[in-house]
């Protein structure tokens, strides 16, 4: 074995963690780019029932209230997450989610249960949660089933 065989053996293995360490370097500063998902709902929603589901390829993201308590859990841990609840003039009222336990589970108080306590109820909301530089949005309807 000559001695340029010997260097290539010696600095392969370098080369090839080098290599592993730029790539991931790179991948995550791809990640923390800023990009824009929409959201639809997997069916019709019901926010008081529990019963809404909003999607983007595999990302999930689901919506309820019990007694005022706005909360939502997502398949992947947000970063930050505001509910916008949208009058009949168009106008939002934003509400910044707090982290519960977990960055998969955000919480708020919320009126929306005032707004749409009626069976047939339906009230706009809108939706922004953040993982890495991503930005899940959605805008939606929440329509209350009869709850007997």
């Amino acid at each position: 074995m000559n001695k340029h065989t010997k260097l290539a053996f010696a600095i392969a293995p370098l080369l090839a963690l080098g290599g592993y360490i730029a790539s991931d370097i790179w991948a995550e500063n791809d990640a923390q780019k800023n990009r824009v998902f929409q959201m639809a709902p997997e069916q019709s929603c019901d926010v008081l029932a529990g019963k809404c589901v909003l999607l983007a390829d595999d990302f999930k993201i689901n919506i309820f209230d019990e007694n005022g308590k706005t909360t939502i859990n997502s398949t992947f841990p947000l970063d930050t997450a505001t509910l916008f609840l949208v009058d009949s003039n168009d106008e939002a009222t934003p509400y910044q989610l707090q982290m519960s336990d977990t960055p998969y589970y955000w919480f708020r108080q919320t009126p929306l249960r005032d707004k749409v306590s009626a069976t047939g109820n339906t009230y706009k909301l809108r939706i922004i949660a953040t993982i890495k530089g991503g930005k899940y949005i959605s805008e939606f309807y929440t329509q209350t089933a009869d709850q007997s």
